[in-house]
């Protein structure tokens, strides 16, 4: 009877699962278990060693979500074990979650040494590859009731305040056996050949050729006695096996990983344990296979380990060391790279470089983010500043719309600084070296034909694990098989250097990596946004007061705690948490520590100003910005000018009109802003038959990742909130009256105010809401009378442009977009700015047909709060206050002028006199982001200044103190030539110096005191 090759197949498959692979392990013996419950969060090993152990069994339940258990267990090594290669082997109950999504262990010896991690896939401990007989066995396991979250629309299972008291697991195995290697290596030749046939065309001899070769293989294989006949079965396939690869065949270059989130499904303090076990886990791996590379990035994560575990970190040196351990990235974590502010970005680089080279001198040259939620197109240039030659991501496969045209290319940035960058064309970054994975990746190579290589890391990741002995057994079996791209395990810097020598003339994609998805992360957990913008700008209030303070008056500068407050806040930077796309444990803890971070740097600021100041009576305001503000310079402090004359406020029917001679502004019965008349361009700013300020409301229930996503058929259905219950004038500040409009709808209470400030051209908004809604998406909307064909929306260190239409699939994917403290639409001769103190989710669009707001307008947007409820089913529950103003006859310098201002609010403090600016920068379009003192504590100031306005300009920097000389510096204050020669500097007089700036330029400039 013809057998089918389906026939075939499945005869493959249940010999390798059903009659080899429970053979890989004999001889199996119980040990005795123990084991002791913790009562509340984890302890070290030296104290949960001392707690009570009472007897237990495989089959017993364990572990409350969240939980921990200590199991000890005991035993001897039978005498019937001599000769061969023994292994504990431990399955604490696991499921099917895979490794990092379910429970986990981390094996002790009992004098507190780790040895390796426990999980799915992960089973063994070794105890010795030559046994004697009569080995003691006593192992301690930390087990970790990690539970599996997902698959439900809600869970409680987010945070210990609301997770259930069943007991998710039980124990499953805990015994001591005996290795048999020659089933194990044929298990991964049966594997290895198998996935290889499965990927061979049809029409291709060499598939028929292997699967003969496999029927050969199980006809030989003595069921009854699996390791008997193993080494015969073999040697029907071993010919097959040592076939090369064809010369032309594809290089991949296979590299260890495994992508730990720093927190995501899992708290920090869970985060910092799956390191231990990864990490471990790798040591040992490393021990057996001297030519295992594994690249880790996130220096905070080897911080953790430092900290919390000394041995696994002294074993990390010894394996980077020889070159097996690989730290990779550069970065304090892998950060999400739309929301982060430029300053920001820049001590991801500078902490997580320096991290590395003081704790094992090694300088990584690859940006390492291959699962962050886009990319901005300020890195090129902050990668090349800070010492990095090459990137790497593998996100932009996700998008939705448009496949990315590459995998290995030049990414442009919005300066015109390049780097070499690959993204893996198997699409993962955890990958397990299967012949789907290899064949998918040879397949999906955009870039095939001139560049014949590619990287793919292997290893279990998202929740840690990393690469097996499986997996490097099968790198071995593949690294030179015909069928099979060739396969070399090596570094990063090993690949990188060899795909650009190869494909020096890769094509070039400029400017941002937009990814079509995930837009939703711009706005969730709206506390995670806010914090991260005001902590961000009381760090360079911090760093601006207390450098000058230390140069003006000789206070202390607080190194320490400066770089631990960055530290901490650049954690909740990470891609899961400051987007919003984290458990709620997550983002409890950090609102707490955005809160605490908030006190402690209010006290720097305080202190230093009053320092600053001096002793006085004097009203001093400080402005921190670097723009000059009401008498007040940019940078110092000045005392406080005149009272400006009062804005002019009237009623017109059952309208309010405030005017303060430049603008006049109409709030509307119903509240909304019904008019802006620009009285300096004479001309209205709002299109016809509008209104600004409308709160609309969005069903807000994407397809598949609740926290993560909008889709864009959110917009099918708005409602606008416009009921008014309370419509208050408050002219209790002449200088600045405000109408405040009180709004109740659905669960939720919304108070709006509006106020014209004396003197300004722009119309300062607030919103205070008490948000009870569920998937519902709430956006501000400003209808402008302005024919914008794109939008500039700042990022890091300049801005972006994005077209306001939907003239290509490129164009409409952009349907929601990401900006710092402003976006800017203009026509010739007029613009219009929205700036935010807390707000990243913007629209942008122009009037589809029929649309009552006429050719010609357009329409901006600000994501203001969301609701989603999955995986925190709280999210953004409460109260929350946030600001915005419309900025009008705006160019990009008044956008950006203003995106600081409020931000950076003005302080008054009592004080002696003035504060004169420690520096003080013209011309140009030179804006300053940081002044500080310098890293190595020398007491010289540093100043990071970069051009705003997309163009070309002079700018020169004058220091208000002593100076001995300025020089040009990398962001990690170090002396370049290259980076030196993008900048050269002229000498200006008095110690000034000009230095000509390219479009959206950054340069960080030390002045040595005198």
């Amino acid at each position: 009877m013809h057998r089918t090759l389906t026939d075939l197949t499945a005869r493959i498959d249940r010999t390798l699962k059903e009659r080899i692979q429970p053979w890989v392990h004999t001889r199996r013996t119980p040990l005795e278990v123990t084991v002791a419950h913790l009562p509340g969060e984890p302890v070290p090993f030296a104290e949960a060693v001392r707690l009570p152990f009472a007897p237990t069994a495989v089959g017993e339940p364990w572990g409350r979500a969240w939980a921990t258990s200590w199991f000890r267990l005991r035993g001897v090594v039978p005498p019937g074990m001599a000769g061969r290669r023994v292994e504990v082997l431990v399955d604490l109950g696991f499921r099917t979650g895979g490794p990092g999504f379910e429970a986990e262990g981390l094996v002790y010896t009992p004098d507190g040494t780790p040895l390796k991690g426990i999980e799915p896939r992960n089973l063994y401990v070794p105890v010795t590859d030559a046994a004697t007989g009569g080995e003691v066995v006593d192992l301690y396991v930390e087990a970790a009731a990690n539970p599996s979250i997902g698959g439900e629309p809600v869970t409680a299972l987010g945070d210990l305040d609301t997770v259930p008291d069943t007991l998710l697991y039980r124990l499953a195995r805990a015994e001591v056996a005996v290795l048999e290697e020659e089933v194990q290596a044929l298990a991964l030749d049966v594997q290895v050949l198998h996935e290889l046939a499965l990927q061979l065309p049809d029409n291709d001899p060499r598939r028929e050729s292997v699967r003969a070769g496999l029927e050969r293989l199980v006809d030989s294989l003595d069921v009854r006695d699996v390791p008997g006949s193993a080494a015969r079965a073999r040697a029907q396939v071993a010919d097959l096996l040592a076939r090369p690869a064809a010369p032309s065949a594809h290089r991949v270059s296979a590299v260890g990983h495994a992508h730990i989130d720093s927190a995501w499904m899992w708290p920090v303090r869970e985060t910092i344990r799956k390191c231990a076990r990864t990490f471990s886990n790798v040591v040992s791996l490393a021990d057996r296979y001297p030519d295992l590379r594994f690249a880790c990035s996130s220096a905070q994560q080897y911080a953790w380990t430092k900290e919390h575990h000394p041995r696994v970190f002294d074993r990390i040196r010894e394996k980077v060391a020889s070159g097996q351990f690989v730290p990779v990235g550069g970065m304090w974590v892998e950060s999400d790279t739309n929301l982060p502010g430029g300053e920001a970005l820049v001590r991801q680089f500078v902490q997580g470089k320096r991290f590395f080279d003081a704790e094992f001198g090694v300088e990584p040259r690859e940006v390492w983010l291959p699962d962050s939620f886009g990319y901005s197109g300020a890195l090129p240039q902050l990668a090349r500043l800070a010492g990095f030659r090459w990137f790497l991501s593998q996100k932009m496969s996700w998008n939705t719309t448009n496949p990315f045209p590459h995998h290995t290319f030049w990414w442009e940035g919005i300066d015109g600084s390049r780097v070499f960058t690959h993204f893996p064309p198997a699409d993962t970054y955890g990958a397990k070296l299967s012949g789907e994975q290899l064949a998918y990746g040879v397949a999906n190579f955009a870039d095939a034909g001139p560049a014949n290589r590619s990287l793919l890391p292997f290893g279990y990741g998202d929740g840690g694990g990393g690469p097996t002995r499986e997996m490097m057994e099968t790198a071995h079996r593949v690294a030179d098989l015909e069928g099979s791209p060739r396969v070399v395990v090596e570094t990063p810097a090993e690949f990188f250097a060899g795909a650009e020598a190869e494909y020096p003339q890769a094509p070039v994609w400029s400017g941002e990596m937009y990814l079509e998805f995930h837009r939703g992360t711009y706005t969730s957990q709206l506390a995670m946004k806010q914090g991260n913008r005001r902590t961000e700008h009381l760090l360079r209030e911090a760093e601006l007061w207390a450098a000058t303070a230390a140069v003006r008056t000789g206070a202390d500068y607080p190194y320490e705690q400066l770089d631990r407050i960055w530290q901490e806040m650049l954690l909740l930077q990470f891609h899961d948490i400051l987007p919003g796309s984290s458990i709620a444990w997550v983002h409890r803890e950090a609102r707490a520590t955005y809160a605490r971070l908030r006190e402690e740097l209010e006290a720097l600021v305080g202190d230093a100003l009053h320092r600053a100041a001096g002793e006085g009576d004097v009203e001093v305001v400080a402005n921190a910005a670097p723009h000059a503000r009401a008498g007040v310079p940019g940078l110092g402090a000045a005392p406080a000018a005149a009272s400006p004359a009062p804005v002019e406020v009237r009623r017109d029917g059952d309208a309010v009109l405030l005017d303060n001679g430049l603008l006049r502004v109409r709030v509307d019965a119903d509240g909304t802003i019904g008019a802006v008349r620009d009285l300096v361009a004479d001309r209205e700013v709002l299109a016809p038959g509008t209104s600004a300020n409308v709160l609309q409301l969005h069903p807000d229930q994407p397809v598949r990742f609740d926290a993560w996503d909008v889709d864009e058929f959110y917009r099918h259905s708005v409602r606008e909130v416009r009921t008014v219950e309370e419509l208050v004038v408050d002219d209790a500040d002449p200088a600045r009256p405000q109408v405040r409009v009180t709004r109740r709808d659905g669960a939720s209470t919304y108070v709006q105010t509006i106020a014209l400030e004396a003197g300004a051209r722009r119309v300062d908004l607030a919103l205070d809401v008490d948000w009870h809604e569920r998937e519902t998406l709430c956006k501000a909307a400003f209808p402008l009378a302005v024919h914008a064909e794109r939008s500039a929306s700042e990022t890091q260190f300049g801005h972006v442009h994005r077209a306001t239409h939907t003239n290509t699939s490129w164009d409409a994917a952009r349907f929601e977009i990401c900006a710092h403290r402003w976006v800017h639409v203009a026509e010739p001769g007029y613009g219009v700015a929205v700036v935010n103190d807390s707000t990243y989710g913007h629209d942008v669009t122009r009037p589809g047909p029929g649309d009552a707001r006429g050719a010609g307008a357009t329409t901006v947007r600000l994501s203001l709060v969301r609701a989603p409820r999955y995986p925190d089913p709280e999210t953004d529950q409460g109260r929350h206050t946030m600001r915005y103003a419309l900025v009008c006859g705006a160019e990009v310098d008044d956008a950006v002028r203003e995106g600081y201002r409020i931000n950076l609010p003005e302080r008054r403090v009592r004080g002696a006199a003035a504060v004169a600016p420690l520096v003080e920068v013209t011309g140009g379009g030179a804006v300053v982001e940081a002044v500080k003192l310098a890293d190595d504590r020398s007491g010289d100031v540093v100043v990071r200044l970069y051009e705003s306005r997309g163009g070309r300009g002079r700018a020169v920097v004058r220091p208000g103190f002593a100076t001995s000389g300025a020089s040009v510096r990398d962001l990690l204050e170090r002396q370049d030539p290259d980076v030196a020669a993008l900048a050269p500097l002229t000498d200006a007089g008095g110690g000034a110096v000009a230095l000509d700036l390219a479009p959206f330029q950054v340069v960080t400039l030390r002045f040595t005191r005198a």
